[in-house]
């Protein structure tokens, strides 16, 4: 199974009536821990990524880490989401490089810049 949006998982959970686990992760074995259990409950997942993730473990190597953790699990459905992205271009780039979800904080700006910038992501 590929890489799953939120918006389908998030239905799924709501009709079922249960929640879905979101966990940020910077490093194979926080991957590989979270995946694993989840496969194990049959449980979906949102597996998240910190702007500060990004910096410290590469957009790439994490991208394919999550990647792996589809291959392996593939019985799962499994969201990779950026969690409190704080620009437009950061979000594009998330989305660009294979996130099926992105959140954006703008609760650094005004208000008006916020609405803003948050209807163009």
């Amino acid at each position: 199974m590929p890489l799953v949006n939120t918006t389908d998982m998030f239905k799924k959970a709501y009709e079922g009536g249960y929640a879905v686990g979101a966990f940020n992760v910077n490093n194979m074995e926080i991957v590989q821990g979270i995946t694993e259990a989840c496969q194990e409950l049959k449980a979906p997942v949102i597996l998240q990524v910190s702007a500060g993730a990004r910096k410290y473990a590469n957009h790439t190597y994490l991208t394919k880490l999550v990647e792996a953790a589809v291959i392996e699990n593939p019985d799962i459905p499994i969201a990779l989401h950026l969690d409190h992205g704080s620009s437009y271009e950061l979000c594009k780039d998330c989305v660009d490089g294979g996130f099926t979800s992105v959140m954006f904080d703008g609760s650094s700006k005004s208000y008006e810049e916020n609405v803003e910038e948050a209807r163009r992501v």
